[in-house]
């Protein structure tokens, strides 16, 4: 089993705390920047739930206002109660009359309106009284005052969803710049500990993945930062205010709406147990697939050499179906999954429609309280629909995150001494005594070296391939540390020097040529503070 991948076999864990505080603390230096995100999003979610209730009250209050009783009064009224002045009477809402009227409740009739066929009529609740016929100019006269409140109710509806858009943007910018430079600092920290490792640590591993650890793992923590972590205070804003709200405005109906949330909770139990190892499962086999396409791409041509590119490609395929099956089975959970939760939404649905339907009908309830109930319910359930999302995200943060800090946590680099050396001018004299070496620890490339270079002095050295040529001069610059014997130049132990003064007095010409990103100029001047002129020479 090659490195790739059992890096990744060892992340087993959907979630682990370590390595969540460990991330968190990332994001203290904008802590203040992520709690006025959560209380914008605090700020949000009362908006969100803002809207419904002023549907609930636009159909109970307003459109469905003429259906409430109204007292006929005397015209005189019209001076102290807000009303409807229609022929001889005057008629005010009988919940517009406070405690100091009540008597009037007992004195005077009570009525509603009716509609028949195009005609509307006043209805009185003593039924020996007749009914009375009323123009469409009178009828119009009663809703008056729901078409006012109509268009309050409208400009604050408009004023809500204007100020939930500019929240929304406030809180969108803040959150996502906020997470920026979180990553922005964990890339940083991350290409910085990467430079400062040894070169042993490059030798045993690939170029890919350290990439991958720089550019896709900290995108994938940017992903958790903005949708998960921060969001999951929303998801809790929003399920805790739907149950207040609900509860508030009818216990019974409310606790009906929730009877089946025990129920969602354990198949999402069930769910988190089974995929987590097929998650894991799914991570490892990909590791193996990049594993795979690394060898084979970086030795092509040695596989093209001795004509075994069908074995490779078959070698591949196996991996490529092994992969295929396993996220088949992820397919099956998460197609098992989300259907489970909408059937299990929709029954709650259902018994929410059949129960509270029946009570408005009967008049316990008005209209307006039942669509509210089924407007939250709605809402309530799609964080639950949303976890599996979010559960992607997590794991693949808390595995992105274990390999970053897996590289950080790494101490191997070849350090300076606490007062080291800081080489301003050098004779060049080389000693090597009695200098072992070896890559692994275990093959000595180097046995009992000794030489020495004398100032002014050339020499070459010649030697088989892998004899320890390459060795010599990496140990010199001090690449590698030597596990017996010493390296000297001009009398000093080479570990007392500062390694970037010491390196600086060393030149190598490489044996594969290297150009760096930009132009010829910029590949001239790399570490030199040469003149255009002299470029130019």
């Amino acid at each position: 089993m090659t490195e790739l991948y059992k890096e990744e076999e060892k992340i087993t864990k959907s979630y682990d705390w370590k390595l969540m505080k460990r991330l968190l603390k990332y994001a203290k230096p904008y802590w203040i920047l992520l709690v006025i995100s959560i209380l914008l999003l605090l700020l949000i979610t009362g908006l969100e739930l803002l809207n419904p209730f002023l549907i609930k009250v636009t159909i109970d209050d307003y459109i469905n206002g003429y259906k409430k009783d109204f007292i006929q009064l005397p015209v005189e009224y019209q001076d102290q109660l807000d009303g409807v002045l229609v022929g001889n009477s005057y008629y005010t809402k009988l919940e517009d009359i406070d405690d100091n009227k009540l008597t009037l409740k007992n004195n005077y009739p009570i009525v509603n309106l009716k509609k028949s066929d195009e005609s509307y009529f006043i209805e009185y609740k003593d039924s020996s009284i007749l009914s009375k016929r009323i123009s469409n100019e009178d009828y119009m006269k009663f809703r008056k005052s729901d078409i006012t409140g109509l268009d309050k109710i409208a400009m604050l509806f408009a004023l809500v969803i204007f100020i939930n858009f500019l929240l929304s943007y406030i809180q969108i910018y803040i959150l996502n710049y906020t997470s920026q430079r979180i990553i922005f600092n964990i890339r940083e920290e991350l290409f910085n500990h990467i430079q400062s490792l040894s070169i042993r640590y490059f030798d045993n591993n690939p170029i890919g993945r350290l990439v991958t650890r720089v550019t896709n793992d900290t995108e994938t923590l940017n992903e958790m930062y903005t949708s998960v972590l921060v969001n999951l205070f929303k998801d809790f804003f929003l399920l805790g205010g739907i149950m207040i709200v609900m509860i508030q405005i009818d216990t019974q109906l409310a606790l009906l709406s929730f009877s089946l949330v025990p129920l969602i909770i354990i198949v999402s139990v069930f769910f988190r147990k089974y995929i987590r190892e097929i998650y894991r499962l799914s991570r490892l086999q990909l590791a193996k697939i990049n594993s795979s396409l690394n060898e084979n791409i970086s030795g092509m041509q040695t596989i093209q050499l001795f004509k075994k590119e069908s074995k490779f490609f078959k070698n591949f395929d196996n991996l490529n179906k092994e992969y295929l099956n396993i996220q088949k089975k992820e397919i099956k959970y998460f197609a098992i999954y989300r259907p489970s939760i909408e059937v299990l939404r929709s029954l709650g649905m259902a018994l929410l429609i059949y129960f509270g339907g029946g009570k408005a009908i009967s008049g316990i309830i008005e209209f307006g309280v039942l669509y509210l109930f089924i407007n939250y319910l709605q809402r309530f359930f799609e964080p639950i629909l949303d976890l599996t999302e979010k559960y992607n995200i997590l794991q693949s943060a808390m595995a992105s995150s274990e390999r970053i800090f897996q590289i950080l946590d790494l101490d191997d680099k070849i350090e300076n001494i606490d007062k080291p050396i800081v080489l301003k001018e050098i004779e060049g004299r080389i000693e090597f005594k009695n200098v072992w070496f070896a890559y692994n620890d275990k093959d000595w490339v180097l046995k009992d070296i000794n030489f020495t270079i004398e100032p002014g002095q050339s020499i070459a050295i010649v030697g088989a391939t892998g004899a320890g040529k390459t060795s010599i001069i990496n140990l010199i610059t001090r690449f590698y540390d030597i596990q017996k014997g010493e390296i000297l130049i001009d009398g000093i132990n080479i570990k007392n020097f500062d390694k970037k003064s010491l390196r600086k007095h060393v030149g190598v010409v490489l044996q594969d040529v290297f150009i760096f990103t930009g132009t010829i100029k910029d590949n001239i001047k790399l570490n030199s503070n040469l003149s255009d002129k002299s470029i130019i020479e």
